[in-house]
């Protein structure tokens, strides 16, 4: 597991995000591009080792680990099923509510299968929890996670989570599937916003 990586310099010299006029709206870079991919391949090569030879499902979360599962998936190298799921626990602010909604269930029967919950982030847990539970409760072989970024001062409910990438300060992080209000999930690397855009939420 990999701490929160230095910011790296401005993303004003960016061509990616100055082409998309985005520079304005974002604080500074987390984690770069280079780093996330690094980090997808590590994951994959864990998962491919402990998953070897069994029947694994891996499921993403919408729709912030559209990115991450793409990404993971295609790094790795045993055979496996994907399916998705998607549940909120947020509005258009940067602050989970605590209630989830269901929003898409699996369209994949779970019994006595392996399966593998991949998250772009765990904030307070609240939602990762609510869902592990579900997921448990339909008689799978095993349930795990693997989420890219984790922050340990904002959990609020104990979690186990087997494959982490990166654990980042409790600040609201932006690209790489994560949103504000449905914007800048496309952006290749981590970052924050600056705070003109989300004001005082």
């Amino acid at each position: 597991m990999a701490p929160w990586c230095s910011p790296a310099p401005s993303c004003e010299g960016n061509p990616q995000v100055d082409a998309a006029d985005m520079g304005k709206d974002l604080e500074r870079v987390l984690i770069p591009e280079e780093e996330l991919q690094a980090k997808i391949k590590e994951l994959a090569g864990q998962i491919d080792a402990d998953y070897a030879g069994k029947d694994l499902l891996i499921v993403g979360v919408l729709k912030g680990a559209v990115m991450v599962m793409a990404d993971l998936a295609r790094a790795l190298h045993i055979k496996v099923e994907m399916d998705w799921m998607a549940v909120s626990s947020y509005g258009a602010g940067t602050k989970s509510s605590g209630v989830v909604r269901t929003l898409k269930d699996l369209d994949t029967d779970i019994a006595g299968r392996h399966v593998l919950v991949v998250e772009d982030i765990i904030d307070s847990g609240l939602t990762l929890s609510w869902l592990v539970h579900n997921l448990r409760s339909r008689d799978p072989a095993s349930v795990e996670i693997c989420t890219l970024l984790r922050k340990p001062d904002a959990v609020k409910v104990p979690i186990d989570v087997k494959y982490v990438g990166f654990d980042i300060p409790n600040e609201f992080v932006i690209g790489y599937g994560l949103d504000y209000a449905e914007r800048y999930r496309n952006l290749p690397f981590i970052g924050t916003l600056a705070r003109h855009v989300y004001g005082a939420e």
